[in-house]
């Protein structure tokens, strides 16, 4: 950047700059006189210099000029001397004509004896590179002997079929016969070579870098005699014919262009492929094993490193060319692999190995310019996507096919379920099933990933799920069947909810277990989502196998339809409650093939569904006759209770019976007790006046006005009270009180 120009009166006033600074004025312009005549005496001394220069170079300009001119026209007096020598030497077309003789007889002799010497020089060479042919990995001893007398009758070879472009067609024929064994024998040299080059790790690994060695001498020496045919090519080309034929060089040579070099590197290059089309092919069904056993490529590319890069000219870049061949015919490789559509697991040990291989190739120094392109176009990530697409298809499969399998298992029930090593009803479905899970849950603990690990256990979830809901289903249209048409159904689905509800029990069973073997393994971000997802599967586990429970007392409860009916009707005063606890118990004597939780959850379940049934039909039954009624209801509720105590201690069966004692009361109270007995039931279940009310009018004992008096007090105190329900509802909120409207109808 140029500096900014100063004004003279800028300059004066960086001086002047007070009053004071007038009195030095005369110094100041004394100083100034002096930097004047200092910069006019360089100026005029570097004016000086570049005249002296420029005078110099005009003067050595005009000698050139004239040295220029003699040289021009010494070199026209030679060009006129060699164009025209008859004009200097008067004898000059004899000694032309007598060195051409001379020059031909030379050559034909030299022809003739080398014809005839031929056969015997081949039968020696053949002889020398069949030995150095049947040992590959060897010292060749006679490598460049063979070569360069190849290399001569090669040579020879050219020059006679040159010089016999003139001759005739059978001339030139029988010269190409005898030719023949020296074409096949340069073939064999060349196939020879290529074996070698394709040798080249294999050479050094045995000890015989030399040959290696010996090897790019030849491939050298042919190249530099390609280049050089190339350009006598190019140069005859270019130039007039005449001026061509003045170059004898030209005429004699006819070589053929062999591309040694490249031939050589290509056949390295096919060498490097054939090893691992070979580990590739005899791991051909196991990729995970062909991946493990990749080490060799780190260890070949030390070796060629360390003792292969010496053996190579610099300007062959060897090291960089194995890695980039290596590299390429990997990648080719592991193409195949996603090609051939490997197990889902083959594709998380590819993704680690891709991981392990880019860290090994740091290691080694290698620059990440010679590892393009990247493996699998740089979208390994996407073998985890991959993976899980994978995952997702054969867990579908999987799943579809063991479904169809378990349902037509389940809805035909042609043979009885199945009975597991615990004496339980099961299905094979449910081992099968986390066998497959367990597969694909190990196969993603192993690629070291919680994120993988996550994935999967919630692909997992959604199988598990959509087989719950898939059961769900079925069991609800198996009891529909049951229920509607029961003469069209087969028999048998009690016993196969029971054996669906294990499963379900031992997939919840086994589902805890994965969790807790996996939580350990996986950090904080993704044990969350591990757990919601298999708390999620158990969940659904035990809600199909509460179905199952519940679909087990439908189908008691629908074949005590005809007998539960009869409740509190004239019948019912015969006594039929034997006959009811005797179907729930044969329904019951398969409790040994049930789960014992199980088990506790249908006593449960069904002493609940029997009392919900009983009080419902009492609530909605006719006019009772008291007080046989209530002596009947305390007989049925004896035998009811007899039964449970098969399966529930006697203590813990109190509770549930509770409500019929407190209902029992307030049948049997007077009209002026029965608030009191009102009330000891109120406090546990709230007012539930309909029932209250429903119940009173059943009495037989009491008339409309009894009713209405029991139940104005009983309104009024519950309203004063304040009493509502309780807040845990109680069984009572299960019972259903028909209107009077309904009860009519019924009747």
């Amino acid at each position: 950047m140029a500096a900014p120009q100063v004004s003279a009166a800028q300059a004066i006033g960086e001086y002047l700059q007070s009053p004071d600074d007038l009195l030095k004025v005369s110094a100041f312009r004394k100083k100034l006189e002096k930097e004047k005549a200092s910069i006019d005496a360089r100026l005029k001394s570097g004016v000086k210099e570049q005249l002296d220069a420029t005078r110099e170079g005009l003067t050595k300009l005009l000698g050139t000029r004239n040295n220029v001119q003699v040289i021009k026209e010494e070199m026209q007096t030679v060009d006129r001397m060699c164009s025209d020598p008859q004009n200097v030497v008067s004898t000059f077309d004899q000694i032309s004509r007598v060195s051409m003789v001379h020059r031909n007889f030379e050559q034909t002799e030299e022809m003739v004896n080398n014809l005839l010497e031929i056969n015997s020089k081949l039968d020696v060479l053949e002889e020398l590179l069949e030995a150095e042919s049947r040992t590959i990995i060897g010292l060749a001893p006679n490598l460049l002997p063979i070569h360069f007398h190849i290399n001569r009758l090669e040579a020879f070879r050219n020059q006679a079929m040159h010089q016999a472009k003139k001759a005739s067609a059978n001339s030139r024929y029988k010269l190409a016969r005898m030719f023949e064994r020296l074409n096949k024998l340069i073939e064999d040299f060349e196939a020879y070579i290529m074996e070698l080059a394709r040798n080249v790790l294999p050479l050094v690994r045995a000890g015989h870098p030399q040959v290696v060695v010996k090897l790019i001498k030849i491939v050298e020496l042919e190249a530099r005699e390609d280049e050089k045919a190339i350009a006598i090519r190019l140069v005859k080309k270019a130039a007039k014919m005449d001026a061509a034929s003045k170059f004898k060089s030209m005429q004699a040579n006819a070589r053929i262009i062999k591309h040694y070099r490249s031939k050589a590197t290509k056949a390295i290059s096919d060498s490097i492929k054939a090893n691992f089309d070979d580990a590739y092919m005899r791991h051909q069904r196991d990729p995970g094993a062909f991946l493990g056993g990749l080490g060799w490529i780190y260890q070949d590319l030390i070796r060629i490193e360390s003792d292969v890069v010496p053996c190579f000219p610099p300007s062959y870049e060897i090291h960089a060319f194995y890695i980039k061949e290596y590299h390429r015919t990997l990648n080719g490789t592991l193409q195949r692999i996603i090609e051939s559509e490997p197990d889902a697991s083959i594709m998380l040990d590819l993704h680690a190995w891709i991981k392990e291989y880019k860290k090994s190739m740091k290691e080694l120094n290698v620059a990440p310019e010679l590892l393009d392109p990247p493996l699998l176009g740089g979208e390994e990530q996407n073998l985890i996507e991959d993976y899980l697409k994978l995952i997702v298809k054969k867990l579908d499969e999987w799943s579809a096919n063991l479904m169809k399998t378990e349902i037509q298992e389940f809805t035909t029930r042609s043979d009885p379920p199945e009975v597991d090593s615990d004496g339980l009803y099961g299905t094979q479905g449910a081992v099968i099933l986390f066998q497959m899970v367990n597969q694909q849950i190990d196969a993603a603990t192993e690629s070291g990933q919680g994120a993988i690990l996550a994935r999967v256990v919630g692909e997992v979830n959604r199988v598990m799920r959509s087989i719950q809901d898939q059961w769900t289903k079925v069991v609800e249209a198996e009891l529909k069947k049951q229920t509607e048409k029961p003469e069209e159904v087969v028999g048998g689905l009690a016993e196969y909810c029971i054996a669906l509800a294990n499963d379900q029990i031992k997939s919840a069973d086994n589902s805890e277990a994965l969790l807790g073997r996996l939580e350990p393994l996986v950090s904080e971000k993704y044990r969350t989502t591990i757990n919601e997802k298999l708390n999620d599967a158990i969940d659904g586990n035990l809600d199909v196998a509460k179905k199952c429970i519940q679909t087990f007392i439908d189908i008691i409860l629908n074949d005590l339809k005809p007998a539960t009916k009869q409740l509190f009707q004239p019948t019912w005063y015969d006594g039929i409650m034997e006959q009811i606890v005797l179907t729930m118990r044969d329904y019951m004597a398969d409790q040994s093939y049930i789960n014992p939780s199980l088990l506790e959850l249908l006593v449960e379940y069904l002493l609940d569904a029997f009392l919900v049934t009983y009080l419902t039909a009492l609530a909605n039954c006719p006019k009772l006759r008291m007080p046989a009624a209530t002596e009947r209801i305390k007989e049925d509720i004896s035998i009811v209770f007899s039964f449970f105590s098969g399966f529930k201690p006697a203590k813990e069966l109190e509770p549930y019976f509770e409500v019929v004692d407190l209902i029992l009361a307030m049948l049997e109270a007077s009209k002026s007790m029965v608030f009191l007995s009102f009330w000891a039931f109120a406090k546990v279940h709230g007012p539930c006046i309909p029932f209250v009310e429903g119940l009173m009018k059943v009495r037989g004992d009491f008339d409309r006005s009894a009713v209405s008096e029991v139940m104005d007090s009983i309104k009024r105190k519950v309203k004063d009270e304040g009493l509502t329900d309780p807040p845990e509802p109680t069984i009572m909120k299960k019972i259903t009180v028909q209107s009077t409207l309904s009860r009519f109808l019924r009747t």
